[in-house]
């Protein structure tokens, strides 16, 4: 006889906070919810987590059926458990910030999202739900661990200039860099390596391309090396 469970239990589910960098801009993926509650608006993807899968398989699940993204850097973020946080029933969510090359990822809306959308930091429409409030954790996160890890080339195209590094940085910093200093700090690292390849945009003339060195950065890592910006 299966063991009867006596206390009343919460759904769960996952929200993702997916980050994208472009033309200076640090952007926010949202769905536009094809379904109630809150039809028509904008929201973070995710959905309910199945009874047979754990909660980063169905983050992952989630961002690949509502926006078309996998094999991305995801992280969880934090648990949002506020009572009536969502009108449908008692709802516990898991969330997730994700990092994307926004290059690689067009957004795509599929399953119960009607559309998918980047949108800039600091143009974010009324956001469903609480979704404003694990935004703002995720903006958090974000700008805290990009100064001692290096996670913020998840955001940038494999090959790169300095000022795009800096620009990304200002962008999840949210204040401006001086930029000798900026370069200086990083090119003392050792993690960028110079390549033969420049990028020509307007009328400024060409830059050097960088790539970031993920393999020595392990290594280094390995030996105590701190990274800190």
């Amino acid at each position: 006889m299966p063991h009867t469970y006596e206390y009343p239990r919460a759904a769960l589910t996952v929200d993702c906070v997916v980050f994208g960098f472009d033309n200076g801009d640090l952007k926010v993926l949202l769905i536009e919810r094809g379904l109630e509650p809150f039809k028509g608006a904008w929201a973070l993807p995710g959905g309910f987590v199945r009874v047979d899968e754990t909660v980063d398989d169905a983050a992952r699940r989630e961002l690949q059926v509502e926006t078309g993204l996998s094999n991305v850097y995801l992280e969880q973020l934090f648990t949002f458990g506020t009572l009536n946080r969502d009108p449908r029933e008692r709802v516990v969510s898991v969330a997730y910030y994700a990092l994307v090359k926004l290059s690689e990822h067009p957004a795509t809306g599929a399953t119960d999202a009607a559309d998918a959308r980047w949108f800039a930091l600091n143009a974010i429409p009324q956001l469903a739900f609480d979704h404003a409030q694990i935004l703002q954790s995720g903006v958090t996160r974000l700008s805290g661990k990009v100064r001692y890890e290096p996670i913020g080339f998840e955001l940038l195209p494999p090959k790169f200039t300095l000022s795009q590094l800096q620009q990304l940085y200002e962008a999840v910093l949210q204040t401006p860099l001086d930029k000798r200093n900026f370069r200086k700090k990083f090119l003392s690292m050792g993690l960028l390596v110079g390549l033969d390849e420049t990028l020509t945009s307007g009328a400024h003339r060409p830059a050097q391309l960088f790539r970031f060195d993920a393999r020595k950065y392990q290594a280094l890592k390995k030996r105590g090396f701190n990274f800190e910006v």
